[in-house]
């Protein structure tokens, strides 16, 4: 596999063109504990379009060009208000499948695979593995009080 860019942690990323508006929707294949950082561009007024809403949280962002967000696009719901006529928003977007982490966990084998030629331990082991999976995942967010203790005055 090639990496995207030099230094890049994510497998894929995606450019769109023109004006650039999204509908209401969650990215349900990108791996659900992952960020995926949003980076918004072209020429357009910040004040009057090109929000980022964050349906989920009840967020409306002012999201000017050049502004760059990290979101968990498969668990939260996303989209943006449309830009004002003759402006351009353009997007740029890198985010890793979670069938890639699938793929390495199989031992680099697609699901079907593993079931065929995995021994019933293994497929234990496995079940085992996914019944933590969503609770690891939350785990390598910062909670409120992560954050108030790592950055409360001393």
């Amino acid at each position: 596999m090639r990496w995207n860019f030099e230094g890049g942690v994510y497998a894929a990323c995606t450019w769109n063109f023109g004006r650039a508006v999204t509908r209401p929707h969650r990215d349900f294949g990108n791996l659900a504990a992952g960020w995926c950082p949003v980076t918004a561009l072209g020429d357009y007024d910040p004040d009057l379009g090109g929000h980022i809403i964050l349906w989920e949280l009840r967020l409306i962002i002012r999201f000017p060009p050049g502004s760059t967000i990290f979101i968990p696009s498969s668990i939260i719901t996303h989209s943006n208000t449309p830009i004002q006529p003759g402006e351009k928003r353009h997007s740029f977007t890198q985010f890793t499948s979670g069938s890639l982490f699938r793929w390495v966990a199989n031992g680099n084998m697609t699901d079907e695979e593993f079931l065929q030629r995995a021994s019933p331990e293994q497929k234990a082991e496995r079940d085992k593995a996914a019944g933590t999976r969503w609770e690891d995942g939350l785990s390598f967010f910062t909670t409120l009080d992560e954050l108030e203790s790592l950055y409360a005055t001393q």
